[in-house]
């Protein structure tokens, strides 16, 4: 992989595809520094997806798109009409590099199912094409999200959100932050209090850069403030994305979503979950089987490279958590919106039908 600085980096361009390369914003590097990380193979586009230069369900889908792009380019350079019995080792190799994001998985699902049928040498333009598509989808559908998202909120209000998915996390727009995006163009947003999201620190760098960018007020916090903060009663709503959702409506989410669901049933706030129907996963039946994953416990021990804790400290550390479907005021999606999930909501919205 080769980092550069010429692309010009802005928050709706996490990832790009340029000069016959896939580039993407190195979201490691942010607030400080914005440069891109230029992918020329899918070993490339796996490690970055792993080393999280990339990162946000969506995204990822995206980016595995593309990644299965410059795996058929290498493939027919190196096999010629043979290139489909060599391209599987690449597939597995994508969906091994992150195991909770459904939209990896997904993506690649859909690259496989398109190119099943082509049957010319080059399978490369049109697997551009369906890749670019993949893109251009998760745009619309996140433009969709946004305006769904904002016409539950009744009044003027704050909300909290965590991690970050914005943006940088998706397609372009955003989900979660796709939803305060239209809101507060509509007046109903007068603040977006963004949780700081240990141990990568996403609301601090990534959530509130963004909203910076395009002038919506934001004040930082760290994430335990949150409880004090909706004491006050000035919270509406907090505004959340996902990385998985079940069959039954349980929603898997950065770490620490779990107890800002639980605080904002306590305060009465209510809470939104915002994500494309790709993120949905009708083979899991609930959030207790979707794979946690766990990264290494360094990222808790030290913060910016230096270490904190002990040298014989343990830590743990869990990337997600799942907040029950109980404790979910709403699902918001391109298709429309599910109140008060459950599991044959869930099949009617996949199968055509919604709440709204």
């Amino acid at each position: 992989m080769e980092t550069t600085k010429a692309l010009v980096a802005h928050p709706d361009h996490a990832v790009l595809w340029h000069d016959e390369r896939l580039y993407l914003l190195d979201q490691r590097l942010l607030p400080e520094t914005t440069a891109f990380v230029a992918c020329e193979s899918v070993q490339d586009t796996a490690q970055a997806i792993t080393d999280m230069v990339v990162r946000g369900a969506p995204a990822i889908g995206v980016a595995a798109a593309y990644g299965v792009v410059l795996a058929a380019r290498a493939r027919v350079a190196d096999a010629g009409n043979h290139w489909r019995e060599r391209i599987e080792e690449d597939l597995q190799r994508l969906a091994a590099a992150r195991p909770t994001a459904i939209n990896l998985f997904w993506a690649i699902e859909r690259m496989r199912a398109f190119m099943a049928p082509l049957d010319h040498l080059d399978p490369v333009p049109a697997l551009l094409a369906e890749a670019k598509r993949i893109h251009a989808e998760d745009l619309a559908a996140n433009q969709r999200i946004g305006e769904l998202g904002a016409a539950l909120i009744a009044s003027p209000t704050a909300v909290v959100t965590h991690c970050n998915a914005g943006a940088l996390a998706t397609g372009g727009y955003g989900t979660a932050l796709g939803v305060v995006r239209s809101a507060h163009a509509a007046g109903k947003i007068t603040r977006v209090y963004a949780d700081e999201t240990r141990p990568w620190m996403q609301g601090s760098r990534l959530t509130a850069w963004e909203l910076m960018e395009s002038g919506i007020p934001v004040t930082l916090q760290a994430d335990g403030a949150a409880a004090s903060l909706m004491a006050g009663g000035e919270i509406g709503w907090v505004i959340v994305g996902s990385d998985r959702i079940a069959a039954n409506g349980d929603v898997c989410n950065k770490i620490g979503t779990f107890g800002l669901a639980i605080l904002a049933r306590h305060f009465g706030v209510k809470f939104m979950v915002a994500a494309p129907t790709s993120t949905i996963d009708l083979s899991v039946a609930s959030g207790a089987d979707i794979p946690i994953e766990e990264r290494a416990a360094a990222e808790v021990l030290a913060c910016g490279g230096k270490r904190l804790a002990p040298q014989a400290a343990e830590a743990r550390n869990p990337v997600f958590d799942v907040t029950p479907a109980a404790l979910v005021d709403a699902i918001v999606t391109e298709r429309g919106v599910i109140e008060r999930p459950d599991g044959e909501k869930i099949a009617r919205l996949m199968e055509g039908e919604c709440d709204s």
